[in-house]
């Protein structure tokens, strides 16, 4: 199961910190309840100690993610209290309260979570994420089967789905980032992202180009890579139009369901995460879906540029020269920069076609920027500072954080080719700036419009079961997407 299930118990708690029915014990069902601290404030709950004595004991300070196990008398048994800390209650804090609170009920039926004041939404993420679990065959045990959230006061019920709809939506991108290829092939992206344009109940608008199309209309970049490959290549695009909506923006995202690197081969050690460099696909396929749930008023288009990139007697060969949508011609001198141009060709056409605002992608683009910027912060390369300065105070508010990077103009002759108008790697430089001549080299299909790209082959993994984040994919960029559309 991707995340646990949850209820919300709203009402006036009771002395053990709980608003429960009648003849319930406040601790629930599994006997676990998480009750919220912090410097200033002593837990609200029936304790066998005084609380401010426990506490002190612990040499508990209340900080975001700290948690004190308190044993309780529960019926004829015993149960738990957990006192959580929620730091300065800012959403940053709250979201790491809420995954150390549910965290610490692996292996029960249920826990119930006493709401903390502040961006409750935010808490609600956190405790979620904290219990996916992903598993090919029978499940395992998951953290909590149930999340029982309780609260009251005007507003909670509506922070509490919003925070609800985002983890679910970042739980569908980690899903589909997780499956493995040997089941996720182009055509089965493509299938998903139908099937949640579908589950929003007629807001969001599907088209799906196959191999067939991509050669009529002339995406020859998408068809280079995924030429290698016996499940050829897929393009989506996914329609969001609200009503009165005034502005348009287009998203893209790198569908490479598995990425060999072709015939530039990659060394096994790297090979065996490849699975996920469809994350960005994965990212923009669940982040369309939650927006009419969520009542964004911004119309949305989004396009997933999909392909396996193998290595065969079919596949492109390095000094092979492609022509992209619109015309542009690449030569191709590292088949391992194959993300790149199936981007090529979606920003192409969506500059050609669609007429947005703006443009943003979303791509494990190189492993470049992990050496730059480690796996906690993600990059976005920019032409427009208001548009660079919305997704960076997003992502900050997403707890998804950002660092702008340059676009530096005298790297750009790195990308000359003297067969073709552009080469898909640095020719012969000595630069050694892959992520910033990636980034430049996008920047050349998207028409001069404001336009932002992602590089999240950083932060799109995780190598450890910590906080929200658990092992696999990590389904960065959902939660900044969402704050960014909505406005929150």
């Amino acid at each position: 199961m991707p995340i646990s299930p949850y209820t919300l118990l709203t009402g006036t708690p009771s002395a053990s910190g709980a608003a429960v029915p009648a003849g319930e014990s406040p601790l629930g069902e599994a006997g676990l309840l998480a009750v919220p601290f912090s410097a200033d404030h002593a837990p609200d709950v029936e304790l066998p100690l005084p609380a401010e004595a426990l506490l002190a004991h612990y040499e508990a300070k209340g900080e975001a993610g700290e948690v004190v196990e308190v044993p309780v008398a529960n019926g004829d048994g015993v149960g738990r209290v957990l006192l959580y800390g929620v730091g300065d209650g800012s959403a940053g804090a709250l979201r790491k309260a809420g995954a150390a609170a549910v965290r610490r009920g692996r292996g029960r039926s249920s826990v119930r979570v006493v709401l903390p004041e502040g961006p409750v939404a935010a808490f609600v993420e956190g405790a979620l994420l904290a219990t996916y679990t992903f598993r090919i065959g029978e499940p395992r045990a998951t953290p909590a089967a149930l999340v029982e959230f309780v609260g009251g006061g005007e507003g909670v019920e509506a922070e509490v789905t919003r925070g609800a709809v985002v983890a679910e939506a970042v739980s569908f991108a980690r899903d589909l980032a997780n499956t493995p290829a040997s089941v996720k092939t182009p055509q089965w992206l493509a299938e998903r992202a139908a099937e949640r344009a579908e589950a929003a109940g007629g807001a969001v608008g599907v088209k799906v180009w196959d191999e067939h199309a991509l050669r009529e209309e002339g995406f020859g970049g998408i068809l280079a890579v995924g030429q290698g490959s016996v499940s050829p290549p897929r393009l989506v695009q996914l329609s969001y139009a609200p009503e009165g909506a005034t502005r348009h923006v287009v998203l893209v995202g790198k569908g490479i369901t598995f990425d060999t690197g072709g015939l530039s081969l990659k060394p096994t050690d790297n090979m065996k995460f490849m699975k996920t460099d469809m994350a960005g696909a994965a990212t923009v396929i669940a982040a369309v879906g939650a927006l009419a749930t969520l009542g964004a008023q911004v119309r949305v288009t989004a396009l997933v540029a999909a392909a396996e990139n193998a290595f065969s007697g079919t596949a492109q060969r390095p000094s092979d020269v492609i022509t992209q949508y619109g015309g542009r011609t690449v030569e191709v001198l590292n088949t391992d920069a194959e993300g790149r141009l199936v981007m090529a060709d979606a920003l192409a056409y969506a500059d050609a076609e669609l007429d947005p605002d703006a443009m943003v992608d979303v791509a494990t683009l190189t492993g470049a920027i992990s050496v730059a910027l480690g796996k906690d912060v993600g990059a976005v390369f920019a032409s427009d500072d208001a548009l660079a300065a919305e997704l960076t105070e997003a992502g900050t508010q997403a707890g998804e954080r950002l660092w702008r990077m340059p676009l530096i103009e005298d790297y750009l002759p790195a990308l000359d080719s003297g067969v073709a108008d552009l080469a898909n790697i640095e020719a012969g430089s000595t630069y050694g700036a892959g992520s910033i001549t990636a980034a430049l080299f996008l920047r050349e299909f998207t028409g001069k419009r404001p336009w932002a790209h992602l590089d999240i082959a950083g932060v799109g993994r995780s190598t450890a079961d910590e906080g929200y984040l658990s092992k696999g994919a990590t389904g960065y960029g959902v939660r900044l997407l969402l704050d960014w559309l909505t406005g929150n």
